[in-house]
């Protein structure tokens, strides 16, 4: 039995089965420059499956209204149907109340939303945030807007160079002056999936609250919020076979209640004089306006489907598949990788030898492989790893081991165009 065949004969026999799962999805059947599609671009944004497909033209062509606030059909059904999203996206990361759970524009949203409304309350002059080495920009450009403002500061966590936060480091960080930790679960250019776990308790230890950054954990793992006992945690809609322009702001129910609205407007208020406005209750004080309806009840049926295949099977056939990309890459000479973490999510960032990031991505395409190329909006970890960009192949439950020979083939084809 080859390797292909061995670990997809294995995923079946874990209840996951790739070849139904492709069925989901009809735009893998696109040819580029007459070849397959090798789709591994998933870490900006995934692929979006017929079941949400058509939930999103269902709700156009027969729910399509304003929401909360109409008193006839249409608008009840809409309002219906973008309540049970809620409720199935609580479900999905296991929150413990539907409030918990604020539909945003996707995770960059989300952080700002936290960055104003926790931290215009609870944040002043002198006070410190801690960051990592690895963050996205998303992650890092809010925090520090927010103290220079404050005048606050902004401390960094360092890694190691298999791509490993310093745990011992971040202990030595936490005072009584550390407001919030803002790290990522899993991260967009290495797949280190940090332990976060270990450290939320530190902090909570000295009293801090911590926002997960989920936008590339979420897609790939069971995430429980209550077990995780994160504080907040943002996601966004499209890295999960979900619309864009949809992210979701877990937080806390008693720390949500205590922050200020990040937007102010209609359908977030209680009542409204010339002399003072009184707000609602949340989650209605986070969605300012006519919210992303029909993306909101799109990212519902994302979470149903991810659901009805099963995290645990998912994250099984893509730990299984990188552990074969992985193979295959390293046994290309003048093929480096970035990052080895014991625990690592399905991202493999790599350069060639003597070829710009940039050049490699696109004779990549030419022969039907998508891939990301460029600093992944991670400027700063491209300095600690001391290289401008990198080509990143990120990994999903649909990639199979002949795409991944796919990948590798090409690769080949660049050293030879190159040589």
């Amino acid at each position: 039995m080859g390797a292909n065949e061995a670990l997809n004969t294995q995923a079946s026999g874990q209840g996951f089965d790739v070849a139904r799962v492709r069925s989901d999805f009809p735009i893998l059947d696109v040819r580029v420059n007459g070849k397959h599609l090798a789709y591994f671009d998933n870490g900006a944004s995934a692929q979006v499956p017929t079941q949400v497909i058509n939930r999103l033209s269902r709700y156009h062509e027969s729910e399509h209204s304003n929401i909360h606030r109409g008193v006839h059909y249409l608008s009840e059904m809409a309002t219906a149907a973008y309540e049970q999203a809620r409720s199935r996206l609580k479900k999905f990361i296991n929150a413990a109340e539907d409030r918990e759970v604020i539909f945003t524009r996707g995770t960059t949203n989300t952080i700002n939303l936290v960055a104003q409304g926790f931290g215009r309350a609870f944040v002043g002059a002198g006070d410190e945030i801690i960051v990592s080495q690895m963050e996205h920009h998303s992650n890092i450009v809010p925090w520090q807007m927010l103290c220079e403002e404050k005048g606050a500061t902004l401390r960094v966590i360092p890694m190691d160079d298999s791509g490993q936060l310093l745990l011992d480091e971040y202990q030595k960080m936490l005072n009584s002056r550390t407001r919030l930790v803002a790290v990522t679960h899993v991260s967009n250019v290495l797949g280190t999936v940090n332990p976060v776990r270990e450290m939320i308790e530190l902090a909570h230890a000295q009293g801090t609250p911590v926002l997960l950054d989920g936008a590339q954990g979420v897609p790939h793992m069971r995430v429980d919020v209550q077990d995780l006992d994160c504080d907040f945690y943002a996601f966004s809609g499209h890295k999960m076979c979900g619309p864009t322009g949809i992210g979701v702001l877990y937080g806390k129910a008693e720390l949500l209640e205590k922050m200020q609205p990040y937007e102010g407007g209609g359908s977030m208020i209680l009542s409204v004089s010339f002399e003072k406005t009184t707000y609602a209750a949340i989650p209605d004080k986070f969605e300012a306006g006519t919210p992303p309806i029909a993306a909101a009840i799109g990212l519902g049926e994302a979470a149903e489907y991810l659901e009805s295949i099963g995290m645990d099977a998912i994250t099984s056939y893509e730990d299984e598949l990188l552990g074969y990309a992985t193979d295959a890459l390293s046994g290309i000479d003048g093929v480096r990788i970035f990052g080895n973490a014991s625990d690592k999510a399905s991202v493999l960032s790599f350069n060639i030898e003597g070829v710009h990031a940039h050049d490699v991505g696109t004779i990549l395409n030419d022969e039907g492989v998508a891939v990301r190329a460029g600093h992944h909006c991670a400027q700063p970890l491209m300095k600690r790893l001391g290289v401008p960009a990198t080509v990143r192949a990120s990994l999903y439950l649909y990639n199979t081991t002949e795409e991944v020979d796919q990948l590798a083939g090409a690769i080949r084809r660049v050293q030879q165009i190159f040589g």
